[in-house]
């Protein structure tokens, strides 16, 4: 019997050890293939530009190349089905970004937990969205909006890029924290809610500073703040929205992950070279172009970040009630 029992837990260490051998040698010989990054959006918008600058980055770095596959619908819930289905080998990349943390909350019966099936890889990039009225609203600051807003309720209209989107729950959360009452006009994209801004249909946006700034420079919104805690060094003149209304933050922001299972050598790999690639001034540079900086992370701060944001999404989404289209 004690025979038979060392024989067991012997051939229990030997499985153990061929596992991590294998897990260890897999790392060693990532990449081998080329490696797919799902991006859960439609090509062209400034996280497809994005990804497509560290996906150049990451090809000359790792040797294979970074071939960027866009699968939109469901507000990215696609391409996240597609990388939890993917093998965890490190040659499925996901685009994380606040979409993913909203709809943990928003959609009630998702296939998928993120935080359980999605290990985070690192930070890209951060950027503020700016509050933006259009030049009818006869107001300069966030004091002197919150001022005509309270003296007129229900009447302005707040433009946003569909429900559930970063844009329409940072406007929830400003409601929320400085009592006022506006209209939610929800469109299908940023685009279309901007074409209408600017030509008065609705009076204010919180956008994503490249969408907007063309318009802001050209005089046909008029910019009141942005909406990070501290001021942005794209646009340094502009205040903040907390100024106003303290503890209010909100920003864009994307990051990487990968199935989870991934081996932590693979991540631990990616990291680095995604923070390399972060810290190189021509990669800076063009993603600066793009209204963003970068947002280098561990994975462990990239999990707990992911993970704050969640929670406080989650609280937005429920105060404002908001649906899923």
């Amino acid at each position: 019997m004690r025979l038979a029992r060392r024989q067991l837990m012997q051939l229990a260490g030997a499985t153990v050890a061929t596992s991590a051998l294998t897990h260890f040698a897999s790392a060693l010989d990532y990449p081998s293939q080329p490696i797919r990054w799902i991006i859960g959006f439609q090509p062209g918008g400034a996280g497809d530009v994005q990804a497509r600058i560290m996906g150049r980055w990451l090809s000359g770095r790792l040797g294979r190349p970074v071939v960027l596959e866009n699968k939109p619908g469901a507000a990215s819930n696609i391409a996240v089905q597609a990388v939890i289905n993917s093998p965890a080998d490190g040659h499925t990349l996901f685009f994380v970004s606040p979409a993913n943390t909203i709809n943990a909350t928003l959609y009630e019966n998702l296939p998928f937990n993120f935080l359980r099936d999605v290990a985070p890889v690192g930070g890209l990039v951060r950027s503020p969205l700016v509050m933006e009225v259009h030049p009818s609203v006869p107001a300069k600051t966030v004091a002197e909006f919150i001022a005509y807003a309270k003296a007129n309720p229900g009447r302005i209209n707040m433009a946003s890029g569909g429900v559930g989107t970063t844009s329409h729950l940072a406007g929830e959360l400003f409601k929320a924290m400085s009592d006022i009452n506006l209209v939610h006009v929800p469109y299908r994209g940023a685009a279309p809610a901007l074409t209408d801004l600017t030509g008065g249909q609705v009076q204010v946006i919180f956008d994503v500073l490249a969408g907007s700034r063309a318009y802001i420079a050209a005089g046909r919104l008029r910019a009141l703040a942005v909406t990070t805690a501290a001021r942005s060094d794209i646009m340094p003149g502009l205040p903040t929205v907390s100024e106003t209304v303290p503890g209010y933050d909100v920003s864009g922001w994307s990051g990487v992950g990968v199935r989870m299972g991934t081996p932590r050598e693979i991540i631990d790999r990616l990291n680095r070279e995604i923070n390399a690639g972060l810290a190189n001034p021509t990669v800076k540079a063009q993603l600066e172009e793009t209204g963003s900086l970068p947002m280098p992370l561990t994975p462990a701060q990239f999990g707990a970040f992911i993970a704050a944001e969640t929670e406080k999404w989650g609280r937005v989404v429920k105060f404002s009630g908001a649906k899923p289209d």
